[in-house]
């Protein structure tokens, strides 16, 4: 496979990574928006903190996906099948046993809901135990499915799953508006959603047997070796989600532990950041086979300029889109969901998009090294950024509330990518790339860039005082220029300059 192949690969599975982020996305975006003009802020923070325990079950499957399409990738390219088969077969088998312990966890956190949000009685209390044994249940069943759509990523098919999942996304969430306009609460929209989990194992499961024929998962293929090897390969992972878990998955549970009624306005922030963390994360997944396959070939500096372009590229767009969603944060919150929201969670839209900006910016290379097998070096900064963000949001949110909470999400992102280029990174030997080129030539040069729009955005408020009428706007644009004429003339290779202008020609 030449370099003009494999860059064609990576992109048409980053298209189908975001086309899969995309369905998510577009629930994200549409549906809260109704949800929070029909029903009581007490209600729709219920239902975000349904959704965020539901999704506790996603860590039960102990890194088994991501290793899954590594080594399905992998072997694939040695042309391996056989042992291709025993690990298909022992990671649905792993997962099979990690969905059962997820639906004991979910019916053990229903119990004690009550001791764990003093605030939550009567219905309200009743409906989210039911809504929350419906979503999380259903979600620990379809657990072993995520086998399936591993092997169609390993197999850099990721078209197929983003098709599959995405159709069952789209109609849950029309389902979920019309039965909130009908009038129906927490145990019906429960409902919509057990049964679009359900139809999605359903169809990955028709889809893995109508076009992978070739690969057999079976009991009776499961391997001790195999499955040690696995466990092994996972138990980095698993400390990696662990740290996710504390630094993502309890901040709206934090939140209601101390104010329940900031749980809605967090919320709404946290949906943005989802969105906008959810876009880059399937940029940069979509890069995970491709650097196995590199790395199989013994393709050192061939992964090395992988990471510094993905990375760098990545940057300018963090940037880009995470610059003026940061900078209008009020009014892009006020058109959103209304003004009320907008008043009480544009700060903490704003903390949160600098810290996941802080977070995901140095993903490309801790992903390549994962692909590479070098992710037992991956597992001190996450849980010391998990712990760090506990720790600070606990405290934090008892103090602040929600901002506390958000704050000390910041203080963790500051903790993760200085403790990746500090100590993560100096622990690599498959990437032949130079910590201080990575990050003064893929980080701070895109940073530099944008460093004009950034001096205006935060300046601007004065300057519309100072110079109003048309001074302003044409001082912006201006500025524009000036950045678009730095990203053109620094932030781009020659290759790269060369490349896009004869598309712009063709154009």
């Amino acid at each position: 496979m030449n370099r003009g192949k494999d860059f064609s690969v990576f992109a048409k599975n980053a298209v189908a990574n975001i086309a899969r982020g995309g369905a998510a996305s577009i629930v994200a975006l549409l549906v809260p928006p109704f949800l929070t003009r029909s029903m009581s802020p007490e209600a729709f923070g219920a239902w975000s903190l349904v959704l965020q325990m539901g999704a506790y079950v996603g860590y039960f499957d102990f890194g088994i996906q991501t290793a899954l399409a590594r080594f399905v990738a992998h072997s694939t390219e040695r042309g391996d099948l056989e042992y291709r088969n025993r690990i298909a077969s022992s990671a649905f088998a792993i997962l099979t046993v990690g969905g059962g312990i997820a639906f004991l966890g979910i019916v053990v956190l229903t119990v004690l809901l009550p001791d764990l949000f003093h605030q939550l009685h009567g219905s309200l209390l009743r409906d989210v135990r039911v809504a929350l044994l419906l979503v999380g249940g259903t979600l620990a069943v379809c657990l072993p499915s995520s086998t399936f759509s591993s092997l169609f990523v390993g197999l850099q098919r990721n078209e197929i799953p983003a098709a599959i999942i995405s159709v069952p996304r789209l109609a849950g969430a029309v389902l979920i508006v019309f039965v909130v306009h009908l009038g129906g609460g927490l145990p019906a929209m429960a409902m919509v959603m057990a049964a679009v989990n359900l139809s999605s194992f359903l169809l990955q499961y028709l889809a893995y047997r109508s076009w992978i024929s070739s690969l057999t998962i079976s009991f009776a293929l499961v391997s001790r070796s195999v499955v040690r090897e696995l466990v092994s390969y996972c138990m980095s992972l698993t400390v990696w989600s662990l740290g996710l878990l504390l630094v993502t998955g309890l901040d709206v549970a934090i939140v209601g532990a101390y104010r329940f009624g900031d749980v809605a306005y967090y919320a709404v922030a946290a949906t943005l950041v989802t969105f906008f963390t959810g876009l880059f994360g399937a940029i940069y997944g979509a890069m995970g086979a491709p650097a196995a396959v590199l790395h199989a070939r013994k393709d050192g500096p061939g992964l090395a300029r992988m990471v510094a372009s993905t990375t760098r590229i990545g940057m300018l767009l963090l940037l880009a889109t995470g610059i003026p969603m940061i900078f209008w944060a009020r009014p892009l919150l006020r058109f959103w969901v209304g003004a009320d929201y907008a008043n009480h969670a544009s700060p903490i839209l704003q903390l949160l998009l600098i810290a996941n900006i802080l977070r995901i910016c140095v993903s490309p290379y801790i992903i390549a090294m994962i692909s590479t097998g070098a992710q037992r070096y991956i597992i001190l900064v996450p849980l010391l950024e998990g712990v760090v963000n506990l720790v600070c949001s606990v405290i934090g949110g008892y103090y602040l509330g929600a901002m506390g909470v958000a704050l000390g999400t910041l203080i963790g992102a500051c903790v993760s990518v200085c403790g990746h280029i500090v100590y993560t990174m100096r622990r690599n030997t498959a990437i032949e790339l130079k910590i201080g080129y990575y990050v003064c030539n893929s980080l701070l040069r895109p940073l530099l860039c944008a460093m004009p729009i950034i001096a205006l955005s935060l300046l601007w408020p004065a300057l519309s005082r100072v110079a109003p009428g048309l001074l302003s706007p044409l001082l912006a644009a201006l500025t524009c220029v000036v950045s678009l004429y730095l990203l053109w003339r620094f932030a781009l290779t020659s290759v790269e300059r060369q490349k896009l202008g004869s598309r712009l020609k063709l154009g």
